[in-house]
């Protein structure tokens, strides 16, 4: 069976007419008195908020990797992920206490901070320790200094970040209350700008000097959203930098190269600013993380998006290369992405080859041959925390 067949095998429900009744000031702007939009949204923060629940191990007391519905339509989680419950942190810190109990087993969100903090006093991974210990600081937990250290401590040690990872750490720098950490954020702010080309408007994969291979000038999209979302925040927090005049430029050519159904593309040429590849298409991008960094901007000073995210989530609503939305209603989950069909990765590394050897060089002719009509029957839990944290902030 099909990608398409499978889904209408398996309908979905009307949507929600409203998500507990709550409207932010963000839905608001961003609807702009479309009620189909309005709509749209309502209904994302709905199944987030539903299926958050079914992600949350409760033996482990952690959330899971991801969701993963095989071919018979069974649906089983799979891993565990500590930067995953941190982001769902940041997402549920804006429900009340009885909607945060529901997400983390009886435990509000900084009860479960707690534990989330516990994995992080030893962990070797920079961005799971920076995501614990911004949510912690957005808690007001008391040992969110303590993840902090730990992450400017790996952040030290890596002569070259991923810029991604580099980004969480100003956001939770940031975040943390008071002034001391003025100097310090804005030395990792130098860092991560470093790697931007006000040229090419991206930001590279990896902070630092340039990796060997096929695909060492390849940026990915979350790459781009990240440090557009923390050097809007660093702006906001602390005042006049150059910082917001780079997100501002980022977010410029992201939208100036989304696509005609609202697709926010995946690879791009860090030397260029052109699109490599652009699928897969991850609904996250759609609905949450362009939305985020984009409003994030938006609110610390710099210019609006607001067409731009208005499309990007009408190619939720109905996906032009599947005909449907991949928001399942009855399963409580948004599905992953549409990607191509083919071998895994084949044109993403055949495309990421081609224009290593000439920046111009896209091989258009094989599109026909890899149409974008695959979905990935795949939901990880960090989707419908960044739903959560982009449509519910009121910060």
């Amino acid at each position: 069976m099909n990608p398409v067949e499978s889904m209408e095998a398996n309908p979905t429900s009307p949507p929600p007419a409203s998500a507990g009744g709550r409207t932010t000031a963000r839905i608001a702007r961003t609807s702009a008195g479309d009620a189909h939009t309005r709509e749209l949204i309502a209904r994302l923060v709905d199944v987030s908020q539903r299926g958050l629940p079914r992600m949350f191990d409760r033996d482990e007391r952690i959330f899971v990797h991801c969701l993963r519905r095989d071919a018979a339509g069974t649906i089983a989680p799979e891993g565990q992920s500590l930067r995953y419950s941190a982001i769902v942190l940041l997402g549920a810190r804006w429900l009340d206490d009885d909607q945060q109990r529901a997400l983390f087993a009886g435990e509000t969100a900084r009860e479960f901070a707690s534990r989330a903090l516990a994995h992080a006093r030893d962990t070797d991974d920079l961005g799971d320790a920076s995501l614990c210990a911004w949510a912690a600081f957005e808690l007001g937990h008391p040992d969110a200094a303590r993840a902090l250290e730990r992450a400017l401590a790996l952040e030290s040690k890596q002569a070259s970040p991923f810029t991604v990872e580099l980004a969480w750490l100003v956001s939770a720098l940031a975040a943390a209350p008071g002034s001391s950490r003025e100097g310090t954020a804005r030395r990792i702010a130098h860092r991560l700008l470093e790697g931007f080309s006000a040229h090419a408007r991206v930001f590279p994969h990896r902070v630092g000097e340039p990796r060997p291979g096929f695909r060492a000038h390849v940026a990915c999209f979350a790459d781009q959203v990240y440090p557009i979302q923390a050097l809007s925040r660093l702006h906001r927090r602390y005042g006049a930098d150059r910082g917001l005049d780079a997100a501002s430029l980022c977010a410029a050519q992201i939208c100036e190269v989304q696509g005609e159904g609202g697709q926010w593309w995946w690879h791009y040429d860090a030397r260029t600013g052109a699109v490599v590849e652009g699928y897969p298409v991850y609904s996250v991008h759609q609905d949450a993380m362009a939305p985020m960094c984009l409003l994030d901007l938006e609110e610390a000073g710099g210019p609006s998006f607001g067409d731009a995210i208005r499309r990007g989530l009408q190619w939720m609503a109905e996906a032009p290369e599947i005909g449907r939305s991949l928001i399942d209603d009855a399963e409580s989950v948004i599905w992953r992405k549409v990607a191509r069909i083919g071998p895994n990765k084949s044109m993403r590394a055949v495309r990421a080859a081609a224009s290593r050897v000439r920046e111009d060089l896209r091989l258009r002719f094989l599109d026909p041959a890899f149409p974008p009509r695959a979905v990935d029957w795949e939901s990880r839990p960090y989707h419908p925390g960044w739903v959560l944290h982009t449509w519910l902030n009121e910060s």
